[in-house]
């Protein structure tokens, strides 16, 4: 076993798959298209520098330079996994790598920084001080259209959404540790944003320059501030309906369709034809609106999943009309391949283990122009895998 099977989770290099399969016990698929067809790519990432080892691996994002930037939880590595670092050594290997983490097309690390695991950044690069409040669990990541990265977490006490500059330069923070008020609050930090409730997931418009905010964790709701100041300018739950916090009870199979979302509200996504796409996970459904809010449809997928739910992220194909969603499932351990048009369920790969191509917990995913698909696993799944279209060719120009 080579240094970068331990420190990626043990993918196997035996394990060249191309993973299509068709999913006929799902009714909604009307057409012989059955989406396309991925090959995991078993050599990505590359080798990390450092005896570097990833925790669970919380969010995955793609950027316009078609760079791979992940978020990772040091804090999740065990006693065993992270001997190096004790005090004194238990093991050879391994140490925490800092929690941001860039790489090219080809797997090669471009720069870490952030996090515990970075010496020296909660103390002089993101402190309470400078308005700065790292999240006690790292969860989600997105890289706007002008290179900032944006991250959340979804700890007891995360109610906040950090910006960065591409080199982990601080830059705003919205919202306040330790500190919520429910999913209707409008400016009730410190700083004049809105207070957050364990937020899961963040996408920010170029055309308007606007950040949404899957919210969350604790609250209920999509929250749109703007990108560069953080402040409120509109919200909303389930079908546009304004949100309400009390519980839903347990997501029963069979049951009319919640007239709001539970928990988490775990993504949002924004497709070129203005639509807005959330992740109502538990409720095994995504819901598009508008970018006003008003409810436009739904889609649901493997509705009789219970426990974590079926839709965790969304992210879309390359193509100009971004034909097809991709919805990884952390409770099947699966990628569902979408009609974006109709919400149809073409087909899937993957499925739960811990070979390359499979999964355990699989929690994000991102799509780059040549239409790769890059996943990301959190509880004991700990890494990141790529999976690279068979028999299409996506690129800027299509």
């Amino acid at each position: 076993m080579t240094k970068r099977l331990l420190w990626w989770g043990g993918l196997s290099t035996a394990a060249i798959l191309v993973l299509s399969f068709s999913v006929p016990q799902l009714v909604g698929a009307k057409s012989t298209d059955r989406g396309p067809s991925f090959r995991v790519d078993p050599d990505w990432p590359k080798a990390l520098p450092n005896e570097w080892l990833v925790g669970q691996v919380c969010g995955v994002a793609v950027d316009r330079n078609d760079t791979i930037w992940i978020v990772q939880r040091p804090r999740t590595l065990t006693a065993d996994e992270a001997g190096a670092s004790l005090t004194p050594p238990r093991s050879t290997c391994c140490f925490p790598a800092p929690s941001v983490m860039q790489f090219d097309r080809e797997g090669n690390l471009l720069q870490a920084w952030g996090g515990p695991a970075d010496p020296g950044f909660l103390e002089n690069r993101c402190t309470p001080a400078m308005g700065c409040e790292w999240p006690t669990n790292e969860h989600g990541i997105f890289v706007d259209h002008e290179s900032n990265v944006w991250i959340a977490g979804n700890g007891g006490g995360d109610h906040q959404v950090l910006k960065f500059s591409r080199d982990g330069t601080f830059l705003l923070q919205i919202g306040k540790a330790g500190l919520t008020g429910g999913s209707n609050d409008t400016h009730g930090a410190p700083n004049g944003t809105p207070l957050l409730g364990r937020p899961a997931d963040i996408e920010v418009d170029p055309a308007t320059n606007e950040a949404y905010i899957a919210d969350g964790y604790g609250n209920k709701r999509v929250l749109v501030v703007d990108a560069s100041t953080g402040m409120y300018k509109r919200h909303w739950g389930a079908y546009g309906n304004v949100p309400d916090d009390t519980p839903p009870g347990p997501y029963v199979a069979g049951q009319p369709p919640a007239q709001q979302f539970r928990n988490p509200v775990h993504c949002v996504r924004i497709t070129n034809d203005g639509l807005v796409y959330v992740c109502d996970r538990v409720n095994d459904r995504a819901q598009v609106f508008r970018k006003d809010g008003s409810f436009v449809k739904e889609y649901f997928v493997a509705t009789n999943t219970l426990g974590n739910g079926s839709v965790w992220d969304l992210d879309v194909s390359p193509d100009r009309r971004q034909t097809y969603l991709y919805n990884p499932d952390g409770e099947n351990n699966m990628v569902w391949i979408l009609a974006r048009g109709n919400g149809d369920v073409l087909s899937s790969f993957g499925r739960n283990g811990r070979s390359a191509g499979q999964f355990h917990w699989v929690h994000n995913l991102a799509v780059d122009s040549h239409g790769s698909i890059y996943t990301a696993e959190v509880d004991t799944g700990k890494r990141a895998q790529k999976f690279d279209p068979v028999g299409r060719r996506y690129g800027r120009d299509h």
